[in-house]
């Protein structure tokens, strides 16, 4: 299992995450090898929309919204152009109007595609989902940005995404909290680049891509589970989190519901 996932060091902890589980034939069930052969995250961007034997069945969908979380499957996403941008598409998976203190959407940048920018003292985390993304930051350098890449650009910082082909990024945004004379700076590279961590009393691969300094308010965490590996720790408190998963499947517990998050349906 693959997970990203975003911190608060102040009020609030977000947690925005990508999920990768992995396959074994003692596993959750078993794939046919063209499946692996697939460009990484493939999934994410190319989801199975529901269960064959549901697929003709009207209204179907496994997207759950309540008061205190949602579970929003690929059948629910809602794509329409994004102000600001061009040429580009954008699905909403979280927003303030869900009671939120961040904004987590997809974006779907087409061929000669161009990003608009944040609003006043919102910062934003670009992730690499599928294709190529150029980067033009506030000193006029440009950063190639493939499938696995990030880039974090702090409140107020002039920059540009463009893309020549079809690319799809995740996009997290949130208005920055000011602490003392903290003051982030631009943050790029990819998972591979990033060592595992140590998770004392958990059984889980866990990455962090942004400092753990006080100049950053919130973190973006990369976790992989391999089959049969799990969170150890019940969650609960008022601290937020986001994920997306990006590969395999897994049983996960919201609130008094269980949900069965997955980007591979068995037959």
């Amino acid at each position: 299992m693959h997970s990203f996932s975003a911190h608060s060091l102040f009020v609030t902890l977000i947690l925005s995450g990508f999920v990768r589980f992995s396959f074994c034939e003692q596993g959750f069930c078993s794939v046919p090898s063209i499946i692996d052969e697939q460009p990484l995250y493939w999934k994410a961007t190319n989801p199975t929309l529901s269960p064959s034997h549901l697929q003709d069945l009207p209204g179907f969908t496994r997207s759950v919204y309540k008061k205190d979380h949602a579970l929003i499957t690929p059948e629910s996403h809602v794509f329409s152009p994004l102000p600001d941008w061009s040429n580009t598409l954008a699905a909403y998976l979280i927003t303030p109007a869900m009671g939120s203190h961040f904004v987590m959407y997809l974006a779907k940048m087409q061929e000669n595609s161009k990003s608009g920018f944040p609003p006043e003292d919102v910062e934003r985390l670009i992730f690499v989902l599928h294709g190529v993304v150029t980067l033009n930051d506030a000193s006029g350098a440009q950063h190639k940005l493939e499938v696995d890449s990030y880039a974090y650009l702090p409140p107020n910082s002039q920059h540009s995404l463009n893309s020549v082909a079809a690319a799809t990024i995740v996009v997290f945004e949130r208005r920055y909290d000011y602490f003392e004379n903290y003051k982030p700076e631009q943050v790029i590279g990819s998972t591979d680049k990033q060592p595992l961590l140590e998770t004392p009393g958990e059984v889980f691969g866990l990455r962090k891509l942004l400092p753990t300094s006080l100049a950053y308010d919130f973190n973006i965490h990369i976790m992989d589970f391999q089959p049969g590996e799990f969170l150890n720790v019940k969650e609960v408190h008022y601290n937020q989190h986001g994920l997306l998963l990006l590969e395999g499947q897994g049983i996960y517990r919201l609130s008094d519901s269980w949900h069965h998050p997955r980007k591979r349906i068995c037959s």
